[in-house]
Parts: structure tokens; C-alpha cells; sequence
């Protein structure tokens, strides 16, 4: 069998992109699936899954967070989660709540120590990932936020394939590298007919304390410019923001007041509806 090029229209096989999905465990009720996606490591990505999430639970909503970066997991430092914490009933695997009621799902709290690395190929990795969408117990959940690790590998591709996804959101900064790599991202969206919902840049500015000036120290962004040429929009630019930083470090992200991203749950709650 030749080896799959993921463009349908030179392919024989007459096969579906619906065949691909895994099954969503029977107690689950998921109403939209959102990837949080990065080209490259470093830009935040993690950071920006944990306070959407944050963000649509202060707005009503019931959310949870795959993570799906196996190798690097960081959502449960986020929110304070311990290792070993995840139970499991004849159903599947029980995710555990955050102080706000939001369902995670990580590898690091199956572990019993946070710190041991995860050395598995990558399709051990994948078939994790396929695990914590069909064997782990959503309850109602709104939006879930999946948390991918960089790149356009393994694990992207799986849950590119395997969950139903509503949209992905792709986090970058302002340098122009980093630039090159979110049109690599953009483009395997496309090349897997999976829907760009916007850019959010991270790291965009510091306010200096102060007097409020606004200093750019990685320069002009030119995320608006890429998002006209793609025929999509930046949803939100969040500041290097070291209060933000201390309460991630401290696992209480869900004590952080600010509004960063209230145009992106905005713009989340335009294009997907719950319902």
C-alpha cells in the first residue's frame, strides 16, 4: 500500500476523513474539540491553552484540557495538580478537576513523579494521546482545549486525524522566524482540511511598570500581516507578564485577573457556538 500524502484528491483509496476519528468514549459528551497549536517550542503554547480554558470556565462554561504533549507536559503544573492523582472506573480513566472545575488529562498525573521523562516512539505517544480521547470519562464539557506539543509530527498529525477538531488556533511571537515556522503550521492545517481559527501572539510587548509605556523588545510584529495573507485573524497579543508567570509557577493560574484574552473567547464563541 502506497504511503499516505493526506491530499484525497490523488488518492485512490476511497476512505473518509470520518473512517480516521477515534471514538469517543461512550460516557463522554464533548461538544467542541479546539487544538492550540505552535510551530515551534518556547512561544507559550501551554500558557495559552491553560487560560482559554480559564477564561470559558469564568464565562459559564464547562471546559477541559487534553494534553496531548506527551513528552512535555506542563497543564498540570499550571493548575496545581499532583502526580498519581487520575482514577479509573469499568467506564475509563476519571480526569481530575482543577479548583474551577476543569477537567485535565496528562500524562504526568498517571506518573509518580513528575520529573521521570516519558521515553517512548512515537507511536506509543500517538496511541496515548487516541487514549485520552476514547478511554478517559469527559463529563458535559463545552469546549475542550487540546494542548499539542510544536511542530507538525506525530502527535499533531494523530489528533489532526483522530479527534474532531472544530478549529485550531495557532500561538506565535513576534520574531521573524518564529513567523516562517506559524505558516508551516497554517499550511498543514490546510493540507488536513482542519479549520485556522485565528493566531494569538504571545510575548507581543512589556508595559513598563511604571509609567505604562508600551516597549516592544522582540521589535514590530508583522502577525497582522501574516494572518491577511491566510485569510485569518489574530485573535489576541498577550504581554510578557511576570505576575502571570509567578501564579503558573505556583499552580494557581486560575487566580490571574486579567483580560488578555477575552476577544479570543470572544471570537471562540462567535465561530463555535456550544450548540
Amino acid at each position: 500500500m502506497a504511503e499516505c500524502t493526506h491530499d484525497c484528491s490523488t488518492c485512490s483509496q476511497k476512505c473518509s476523513k470520518a473512517s480516521l476519528l477515534e471514538p469517543q468514549n461512550k460516557a463522554s459528551n464533548v461538544k467542541r474539540v479546539i487544538g492550540i497549536v505552535s510551530g515551534k517550542g518556547g512561544v507559550g503554547k501551554s500558557l495559552i491553552t491553560s487560560m482559554l480554558a480559564v477564561t470559558m470556565r469564568r464565562r459559564g462554561y464547562k471546559t477541559a484540557i487534553l494534553d496531548a504533549d506527551i513528552t512535555g507536559p506542563s497543564i498540570p503544573k499550571a493548575f496545581g495538580l499532583r502526580c498519581g492523582c487520575v482514577e479509573g472506573t469499568e467506564l475509563g480513566m476519571l480526569p481530575p478537576q482543577t479548583r474551577t472545575g476543569i477537567e485535565v488529562m496528562s500524562v504526568n498525573l498517571l506518573m509518580d513523579d513528575e520529573t521521570k521523562p516519558v521515553v517512548w516512539r512515537g507511536p506509543v505517544i500517538a496511541g496515548t494521546v487516541k487514549q485520552f480521547w476514547s478511554e478517559v470519562v469527559w463529563n458535559d464539557v463545552d469546549y475542550m482545549f487540546v494542548d499539542m506539543p510544536p511542530g507538525t509530527g506525530d502527535v499533531p498529525l494523530t489528533v489532526f486525524q483522530s479527534l474532531p477538531l472544530d478549529g485550531i488556533i495557532i500561538v506565535s511571537s513576534p520574531q521573524s522566524l518564529v513567523s516562517m515556522i506559524v505558516e508551516k503550521a497554517v499550511n498543514m492545517a490546510a493540507l488536513m482540511d482542519v479549520k485556522v481559527l485565528g493566531l494569538v501572539e504571545n510575548y507581543s510587548y512589556i508595559l513598563c511598570p511604571d509609567c505604562g509605556k508600551v516597549i516592544k523588545p522582540y521589535g514590530e510584529s508583522n502577525i497582522e500581516k501574516l494572518a491577511e495573507a491566510h485569510g485569518t485573524e489574530v485573535l489576541a497579543k498577550l504581554p510578557i507578564d511576570p505576575e502571570l508567570a509567578a501564579l503558573c509557577d505556583k499552580g494557581v493560574i486560575e487566580l490571574f485577573e486579567g483580560d488578555y484574552l477575552e476577544s479570543c473567547a470572544d471570537s471562540i464563541e462567535k465561530m463555535l457556538p456550544k450548540d
